[in-house]
């Protein structure tokens, strides 16, 4: 990747992300809205509350990663053919643990919301739905980044173009699908 991209590039590299990333946003929208997720919501006192936090922190997380892997490799710091190093890993390792902390945070933050709102709250039972969440989230974010700005890159993508879309659109729909299995999971567990 040398050179500058002109703006036909970006457009060019970013629209189809961005046109996948609508659909799968609509999707995400219709999963909120099916039974199951209705369900869970009314059985689980704060999902509403911290289901904002807990989208945009993935977004957050991984994006700063994909920022971050993509400087490196435009830089020659990272290779382009995914191999384990100490620059890589650590990279990997934070965002892992910045996205697990966060997600605890939200968890008591939106607990003591709901006590000081005179609400019925269940600490416990938040924090298994977000860590189940998260950990979840981690695994398919990370399997999706590492692939798109890897294989991108080979492929002459700016990952700057194509990540942060793919990012917060990978984030929004698993992050609903693993909230809800965080709610089954807090309910058998209960």
């Amino acid at each position: 990747m040398l050179g500058q991209d002109s703006a036909i590039d970006v457009y060019r590299q970013a629209l189809p992300i961005i046109l996948v990333s609508l659909v799968a946003g609509l999707f995400s929208g219709t999963l909120l809205g099916t039974e199951a997720m209705r369900e869970g919501i009314e059985s689980v006192p704060g999902i509403l509350l911290l289901l904002p936090a807990f989208l945009a922190t993935r977004g957050g997380v991984y994006g700063s990663l994909g920022a971050r892997l993509s400087s490196g490799l435009h830089q020659g710091l990272i290779d382009p053919h995914f191999e384990w190093n100490d620059r890589l890993r650590n990279a990997i390792v934070a965002s892992f643990c910045n996205g697990m902390i966060v997600s605890v945070f939200i968890a008591v933050l939106s607990w003591g919301v709901l006590l000081v709102l005179g609400r019925e709250a269940n600490l416990l039972e938040l924090l298994i739905v977000l860590i189940v969440a998260a950990l979840l989230s981690a695994f398919a974010m990370l399997g999706v980044l590492l692939t798109v700005i890897f294989k991108g890159y080979r492929r002459g993508l700016d990952p700057d173009n194509v990540i942060g879309p793919v990012v917060t659109t990978v984030g929004d729909v698993f992050g609903v699908v693993f909230l809800l299995i965080g709610i089954s999971v807090a309910g058998v567990v209960l």
